[in-house]
C-alpha cells in the first residue's frame, strides 16, 4: 500500500500536468450535473455533453423536467444507452428533489443516495463538485485503473478502491484529484496502453498490471 507521502507527492505531479481540474462533464448547476451524471452511467462524457444541451433546452427548469413526459426525455437521451431506466430515474429524481427538497439538491451521501439512479460515484461526485466537501473520491473507470496501476490498491471494487484512496490522499486534494485521474487517463494512463515514457508519474508509478 502507498503511504500519504507517496500520494501528496502523487497528486502534486498531476496538479503539474493539468492545472485545469474541472468535472469533464458539461453543467450550469446542481441538478444538470444529477442528470449528466446519471446519463454518464456507461457512456462517454463526450456523448452526454452532446445530449444534456438539447434536453437543458426543451427544460430549462428542474420543474419543467419533473413534468415532462418520461418517453420525451427517452427520445432526447436515447444514443446515451439504458435510455429506458436513465429517462426513468431522472424524471423520478427531478420530482423527489422537488417534492422532498424544495428543488435543491440535498448535500449529504446518505440523503443523495436515496435519489433514484445516483450511486455512490454520483453522490461523491454532487459532493465534491457542488458542495466543495472534502475527502470525497469519485471512483470511475479512469480512478480506478490508475489507482490500481500506481498501486493505491488492488482491485476494481468502486468501493474498495474510494476507501483506500481515502486513507492517503489528502483531503482537500480527492476531489480534484479524481478530475485529474480522468483527463491522465485519456491522455497517457489509457485503458489499452499506458504510456509511461510520457507520463509525469514516471519514478512515483509502479506500474502494475500495465
Amino acid at each position: 500500500m502507498r503511504t500519504k507521502a507517496d500520494a501528496v507527492k502523487i497528486v502534486e505531479a498531476l496538479k503539474a500536468a493539468y492545472p485545469v481540474d474541472i468535472c469533464s462533464l458539461d453543467y450550469d448547476n446542481a441538478w444538470q450535473l444529477m442528470v449528466a451524471v446519471r446519463l454518464s452511467a456507461q457512456c462517454t462524457d463526450e456523448r452526454v455533453n452532446k445530449v444534456t444541451p438539447v434536453l437543458f433546452e426543451k427544460y430549462p427548469t428542474l420543474a419543467a423536467l419533473a413534468a415532462a413526459d418520461v418517453a420525451d426525455i427517452e427520445a432526447i437521451v436515447k444514443s446515451c444507452g439504458f435510455y429506458h431506466s436513465k429517462a426513468r430515474d431522472i424524471h423520478a429524481a427531478a420530482n423527489v428533489v422537488l417534492q422532498q427538497y424544495g428543488g435543491h439538491l440535498p448535500g449529504t451521501m446518505e440523503a443523495l443516495l436515496k435519489l433514484p439512479g445516483v450511486g455512490r460515484k454520483s453522490a461523491n461526485l454532487i459532493l465534491g463538485d457542488i458542495f466543495n466537501v472534502p475527502g470525497v473520491v469519485i471512483a470511475d473507470t479512469h480512478c480506478i485503473r490508475i489507482a490500481n496501476r500506481i498501486g493505491f490498491v488492488a482491485g476494481k471494487d468502486p468501493a474498495k478502491v474510494e476507501m483506500a484512496l481515502r486513507k492517503v490522499l489528502p483531503p482537500a486534494e480527492s476531489n480534484n484529484f479524481c478530475h485529474r485521474c480522468v483527463l491522465h487517463g485519456r491522455a497517457v494512463c489509457t485503458a489499452r496502453k499506458a504510456y509511461c515514457e510520457r507520463c509525469v508519474l514516471e519514478g512515483l508509478c509502479r506500474k502494475i498490471g500495465v
